[in-house]
């Protein structure tokens, strides 16, 4: 398996298709990358020689913010939200939904499974 920024990317798969496996790469980057260095994005990820892997990942991290780094980034900003206490850092504090979703209903993702609440007995005399 070639490795590419620390992660094993599948043998057997297309080189546009291997390189969605690096966080922070979709369809859109691993085909603008290809096209950059002229690399057939049909060849498979087993058949690419050492110097292709080295340029794809040099280039990767030059032009776009993927794998640690992205990884990173993405904590600060949520760090910052928290920081400064607006809305949307309030709401990762809590573990609820950030961009609007109901939670009568739903939002069992977030705020994981159920807490039953016991009934009380009502007394009567």
């Amino acid at each position: 398996m070639p490795r590419l920024l620390g992660v094993d990317i599948p043998n057997e798969k297309r080189i546009d298709i291997a390189l969605q496996y690096l966080y922070g790469v979709g369809q859109y980057v691993a085909r603008k990358c290809l096209e950059e260095l002229a690399i057939n994005p049909s060849v498979r990820a087993k058949d690419l020689k050492d110097d292709e892997i080295a340029n794809i990942a040099g280039y990767l991290e030059s032009n776009f913010p993927v794998e640690g780094a992205l990884r990173r980034l993405t904590l600060q900003n949520i760090g910052r939200l928290k920081e400064i206490y607006c809305y949307r850092g309030l709401r990762h504090r809590r573990g609820l939904p950030v961009r609007g979703q109901r939670t009568r209903c739903n939002a069992r993702t977030r705020k994981g499974p159920r807490k039953t609440v016991a009934n009380k007995k009502i007394l009567r005399k």
